[in-house]
């Protein structure tokens, strides 16, 4: 028999418990309701890694993309009452974009409950609708159990976010118990009969297109791309899923998300099958749900780990829960299939082609010419971190990501989330290129998170657009109520010497011709680096100007 576990304060034995669980990095603003924790950090040093941050909505915005990147989750620690106020927004981001993540928050002494203790917050009522489970560890004795459900309930299925409140008295506790080692993830296959099935749908097909979503291992997204290039399928991607397929493939046709190509979704809506894999029919995918017909005038096959999310507003013709890499691996082993829509596919390609072609805009910088150039510069295992903001549609309409770069953003919208993010990639991967797009109005909502980068060692390049306004809140007033602007311009610094102030290398381009020499000497600083790009506030979007917005 393994001898008896040796007693151990609650707050030691959590942080082992998330060393068990294979949990390697942890992400925290420092609270005295889990001191107890942090000292048990400081008896583990030597293997798990916390990274102090500025705030509590970067620590989990940290977290979350460590979780996107790997597929496991990262942990993110914030105090109780206001901390965990400010990390909600995390844990929204990872719900929605179904990433595996888990937030700890420090609690009232639990003899306090119910009092309305000084920072008391209900926890399980606060983030009930925003995460897969939320639960409170009260008695030590329950640490490596709760921790390791915790770890199961985020990478099972559609993945989430978990949140843990930590009483106060429970860290001090002393117990003797085992930890526990982490479950192989049991993964449920898809139905043969309706694999065959799906094979009919696509053989009588004319003008079949395929919409890749959620989150796919590495030697899924290979099978996966096998089988749509064996077949040559048209693939688009969901929203802020570029990552998920070679741009420069000769059957990618782009995203379907927020600033489509209106060419692509007037094609999309003349397709005669739809093979929904992985992705939620969302509102931002279906172009605000009117993309299909929502009782199935269009087939649709849906594959996705969570059988509530198959037919949730589209009536699908088949539906298929599977675990997204069970089914690549099954995907592969399928016979092919006639292919009768070849001419369909290059009229998509084309169509992608000419949206992705540089325009030759008006004014001393092309943004899209700018990101042209550094599609060319980027690493071939480059991380792009994307945030909120009319900015957000450059990337995807002038940039093709290659096979092994990521491109990550909030599919909720949220603003602030690109910098911590690419500090945390930077910090958990530090052999990898990082580099980060903001708005001037995001970069200011957690830009101070490059600190963390100078405290921690790590080099993201952060690119701010800046126009000096909320840009798509400008773009809704022009249209609703032109010519009334309140309330979305900006003041902003300069924000080469904001990054400066900081330690960190410092740009500002004007030009085209100065962006490539400027994300060069970025990259050859090894510091954090910010370049600022001077837009023009007129062009505010990749289609359309302020002027062309109001009515004529």
């Amino acid at each position: 028999m393994p001898p008896a576990p040796a007693p151990r304060l609650g707050g030691h034995v959590l942080a082992d418990a998330l060393l068990a669980q294979g949990i390697r990095h942890v992400f925290a603003v420092p609270g005295e309701s889990y001191l107890d924790v942090l000292d048990g950090f400081h008896a583990v040093r030597d293997r798990l890694h916390l990274v102090t941050c500025r705030f509590e909505a970067g620590a989990a915005h940290m977290a979350e993309v460590c979780g996107k990147l790997t597929g496991r989750p990262a942990a993110a620690f914030v105090t109780r009452g206001p901390g965990a106020c400010h990390a909600a927004i995390g844990v929204h981001v990872a719900m929605q974009d179904s990433t595996p993540m888990l937030l700890f928050v420090g609690q009232i002494p639990f003899a306090e409950t119910d009092r309305e203790s000084f920072q008391e917050v209900d926890y399980r009522r606060m983030f009930q609708p925003l995460a897969k489970w939320v639960t409170q560890i009260d008695d030590a004795a329950r640490i490596p159990e709760l921790v390791a459900h915790a770890v199961d309930v985020a990478t099972s299925g559609r993945p989430g976010p978990v949140v843990i409140a930590l009483s106060e008295e429970m860290q001090k506790t002393r117990v003797a118990v085992p930890d526990l080692p982490p479950t192989p993830r049991a993964l449920a296959h898809p139905d043969p009969a309706a694999l065959i099935r799906m094979q009919e749908m696509l053989a009588a097909s004319r003008r079949p297109l395929a919409i890749l979503g959620g989150n796919w291992g590495p030697a899924a997204r290979v099978e996966l791309a096998d089988w749509l290039r064996g077949r040559d399928i048209p693939v688009t991607v969901a929203f802020r899923r570029q990552s998920l397929y070679d741009g420069t493939a000769e059957n990618y046709a782009g995203d379907l998300g927020v600033g489509s190509d209106p060419g692509l979704v007037a094609k999309a809506r003349q397709a005669d099958l739809v093979l929904a894999f992985g992705t939620r029919l969302g509102e931002a995918v279906t172009q605000g749900y009117t993309l299909f017909d929502a009782a199935g005038a269009t087939p649709i096959v849906h594959v996705h780990p969570d059988p509530a999310e198959i037919g949730r507003v589209f009536r699908v013709a088949l539906g298929i829960p599977a675990d997204l890499d069970a089914f690549a691996a099954a995907l592969v082993r399928l016979p092919p299939v006639p292919v009768a829509w070849r001419d369909w596919t290059q009229a998509l390609r084309a169509q992608r082609l000419a949206s992705y072609a540089v325009p030759a805009y008006p004014g001393r910088l092309n943004v899209a010419q700018c990101l042209r150039e550094l599609e060319g510069m980027l690493a071939d295992d480059a991380v792009m971190t994307c945030d909120a903001g009319n900015f957000a549609t450059w990337p995807p309409r002038f940039m093709h990501l290659r096979a092994g770069q990521h491109f990550l953003g909030p599919t909720n919208g949220a603003m602030g989330y690109s910098v911590p993010a690419a500090v945390g990639a930077a910090i958990a991967f530090p052999g990898r290129q990082v580099v980060a797009f903001v708005g001037d109005g995001g970069a200011l909502m957690t830009g101070q998170e490059i600190a963390t980068a100078i405290h921690h060692g790590a080099a993201p390049i952060v690119l701010v657009f800046n126009n000096n306004m909320y840009g798509t809140i400008r773009m809704y007033q022009e249209r609703a109520y032109p010519g009334r602007v309140v309330g979305t311009a900006l003041t902003n610094p300069d924000f080469a010497r904001y990054a400066e102030a900081f330690g960190a290398h410092g740009e500002v381009v004007e030009e085209t011709a100065q962006f490539a020499p400027a994300f060069r000497r970025a990259a050859a600083s090894g510091r954090p680096a910010v370049i600022e790009l001077r837009t023009d506030p007129d062009q505010i979007t990749t289609r359309s100007t302020i002027a062309q917005l109001r009515p004529h």
